[in-house]
Order: C-alpha cells, then sequence, then structure tokens
C-alpha cells in the first residue's frame, strides 16, 4: 500500500513520515472502521422480518435516489472535466444496478426470503459485487493518471474477475475469497499510483494542494472500508448484515460527491496541451539568468496557483524542457523551486515585520494555508517559523553584544 522507491535504505523512517504526514487521512479511515464494526455489532439485533420488509428496502430507495440525483448534479458541473464525466457516468451506472437487483428482489424473488444463519453470496452475486467495486474505483483510475480509463484497460482489470466466476461454475472450486480478494489488488494498486501521482504533481504545480492527494488517500481508505465490510458480508450468514453495507455504501456516495462538486480540488486536469517551443539557441544559463530575473522582479510565486506552465511567460519552452531546466540547473522539481522562493520571502517578512502573524506571513509569502507554510518551512529548514525566529533573534543579540 505504501510506496517505497528502490534502493530506500531508511524504510522505516519512510513509512513514519508517510504516515505522519497522511496522519488525519487514516485517522479518518479508522473511525470509519470503528463505526462499521460497531453498526455489525448492532445489526444481528434488527428482526429479520422488519429489516427485508421495511429498512433494506428503505435503504436501496435512499441509494438509488441518491446516486440518481449525483448523476444530475455532475452533469450540471461538468465544466468539460473528463473526471467528471467519468463521475457521472459511475453513479448513472450504479443506480442502474442497484435498481435491476432491487426490482429483483421485491418482485420476482420476493417470496424466498432467506432463513436466518443461512444466507450466503453465491459466486455470481459476487462477481456482481466486484463489477460494483470497479465502478467505484474508476474514478481515482482516472484521476491519477489522466486518459488511462479507457475499454481495453477496464477489460483487463476485469477480465480475472470473469475468469474466476467462470471456473467456479464449472468445477466443484469455491474461488468466493479470491473473488473478495480482487478488490483489495485493486485499491492497493491505486495506492500505489498516489505516490507517482504525488511525483507528477509536484513537477508541474507551485502548491500540491492543487492536486489534492490528500483527498484520493481519504476516498481510497472509504473504498477500502467499503471493501471489508463488503468481503465480511460474502461469507457471513446474515442477511441483516447488509444494513452496514447499504448505509456505508450510501455515506460514501454522499460524501465523494460533494468533496468532488463543493470542497476540494482533486478534479483539475493535468493533461494540458503540450505547445512546441519556439526556435532558439540559447543556453541553459541564459534560460536561468532570465527566470530569476522574472522571479526577482515580479514575485510570480506569491500566486498559491502557480504552474510550470506559468514559465512560459518569459522562457519559450514546453513542459518537458521547463521541468528538465529546473531539474538539471537547480536540482530539484518544480515544487521545490517554488517552495525555497517562497520560505526565502517568508523569512524576509518575519524580519522587517515581526508584528505580522504567521497567517499573514504566510498568505503573504505565496502559501495556500497556514498549515502547508509550517510543513514547507519544518521541512527546508529543520525547525518552525518561531523556532527561526527565536533562533535569529538570540543570534543579533549575540552579534550586538
Amino acid at each position: 500500500m505504501i510506496v517505497i522507491m528502490k534502493g530506500d535504505k531508511n524504510t522505516l523512517s519512510t513509512i513514519r513520515k508517510f504516515l505522519v504526514e497522511y496522519k488525519e487521512e487514516y485517522s479518518f479511515g479508522l473511525v470509519l472502521l470503528a463505526l462499521v464494526v460497531l453498526s455489525y455489532g448492532l445489526a444481528p439485533l434488527i428482526p429479520h422480518k422488519l429489516f427485508y420488509e421495511i429498512i433494506s428496502p428503505i435503504q436501496n430507495t435512499a441509494i438509488i435516489t441518491v446516486t440518481l440525483l449525483s448523476t444530475w448534479a455532475m452533469i450540471r458541473h461538468l465544466d468539460g472535466i473528463r473526471v467528471r464525466y467519468v463521475q457521472a457516468w459511475i453513479m448513472g451506472t450504479i443506480s442502474a444496478i442497484m435498481f435491476a437487483g432491487f426490482s429483483y428482489h421485491m418482485f420476482v424473488n420476493a417470496e424466498l426470503l432467506p432463513a436466518e444463519g443461512t444466507f450466503a453470496f453465491e459466486c455470481w452475486e459476487m462477481v456482481g459485487g466486484d463489477l460494483l467495486a470497479w465502478l467505484i474505483l474508476a474514478y481515482p483510475s482516472e484521476l491519477m493518471r489522466p486518459g488511462w480509463l479507457t475499454m481495453k484497460n477496464s477489460l483487463k482489470r476485469i477480465l480475472p474477475v470473469v475468469v474466476l466466476g467462470a471456473i467456479d461454475m464449472l468445477v466443484p472450486w469455491d474461488l468466493r475469497w479470491l473473488l473478495a480478494l480482487v478488490p483489495v489488488v485493486w485499491v492497493a494498486l491505486l495506492f500505489r499510483h498516489v505516490h507517482y501521482y504525488r511525483r507528477y504533481a509536484e513537477e508541474n504545480y507551485g502548491s500540491v494542494e492543487q492536486t489534492d492527494e490528500r483527498w484520493i488517500i481519504r476516498y481510497l481508505t472509504m473504498v477500502l472500508v467499503l471493501g471489508i465490510s463488503y468481503t465480511y458480508i460474502c461469507f457471513s450468514n446474515e442477511p441483516t448484515r447488509f444494513f452496514t453495507q447499504q448505509w456505508l455504501m450510501f455515506f460514501v456516495i454522499i460524501y465523494t460527491n460533494d468533496q468532488i462538486i463543493f470542497h476540494s480540488k482533486p478534479w483539475i486536469e493535468n493533461a494540458e496541451e503540450e505547445e512546441e517551443e519556439e526556435a532558439t539557441t540559447e543556453s541553459n544559463a541564459g534560460y536561468r539568468a532570465k527566470l530569476e530575473l522574472w522571479m526577482k522582479t515580479d514575485k510570480p510565486y506569491l500566486n498559491p496557483e502557480f504552474r510550470l506552465l506559468d514559465l512560459r511567460q518569459v522562457l519559450p519552452l514546453n513542459r518537458t524542457y521547463l521541468s528538465q531546466l529546473i531539474n538539471a540547473e537547480y536540482g530539484c522539481n518544480f515544487y521545490q523551486f517554488v517552495t525555497n522562493y517562497r520560505i526565502e520571502e517568508a523569512k524576509r517578512l518575519m524580519t522587517e515585520h515581526p508584528e505580522m502573524t504567521m497567517e499573514d506571513v504566510a498568505i503573504q509569502s505565496g502559501f495556500s494555508s497556514t498549515r502547508t507554510f509550517y510543513r514547507a518551512f519544518d521541512r527546508e529548514v529543520e525547525m518552525t517559523p518561531k523556532e527561526w525566529m527565536n533562533h535569529r533573534t538570540i543570534r543579533t543579540i549575540r552579534d550586538n553584544s
């Protein structure tokens, strides 16, 4: 789940830093998992007939309604962004699947009420559950790798599920555990791509909050909890435990669409059109001089949404060459390059205006938030802004005495 670069000799340190940096996202997942466990403990107290005849229909109706409304809301806010088209398609397909399954159990299979303690998923039902899981995972798949979500790649991921389902039907083997593990593998692969997504963000954006990999981790964590819950009910033999899965599904859909449309910005398109660089024989040193003069005079890094392609205002290069120039001349990616300028600006403000609050220093230095400022300052300077101020004050007093 956590990606460690090959050759990293400090694996434990890397894991520790990863967990500390994303502790809020994983804490969110642990709280959600605790609520799921509690719900499973209370679910058997629901009368068998009450669940099937009243509670389950209400939950299914709520899920179908919210997926339809989510489809409508996403279409209203497409704004030409491909990821939102994907999410609208996902919500519409889920609503259709849920409606078909609900109708079947209500009108075709209504008389076949399972006896308590005898319920278990059949293989074909688990195949359907895996396909539903793939739909839910299509959104982060496209988000982290724009353009990757094609029919060909989707079929490659779905093929193992179809093969396992066919084998289970043809031979007397119980392959349900393998079918239950397939979505877990999908989630693990997507966690792996978070690392590459963040690296891409740092190469192209001055603020990684613009691509918000934290939201992706939270989304994948929710899906992982959903998958754990799904695996449990597959083998629980207790129908009322659908109660937990259904409210969890409802929560994930509501929370996800709220975040996509109204809050964080995980939908920012990364696959921007490349432009050919102008014909020029200027050396890297010449480009560097132009860039540093522009950064010093215009201070474009004070804009929290400063991007790599904004460098084209002074350098006639495309994305690839701009990135290579930053790496070659400064030995870092674009995000680190911009962060260094912002930290120096913050140091200047703290020195010349000691009365300023840290929040004002952060905003006027180009950081998107105080939290981002503290985290970047501590990483680059190896002390907090307040510690740096105290250290500087002590050093000034010592030099003047």
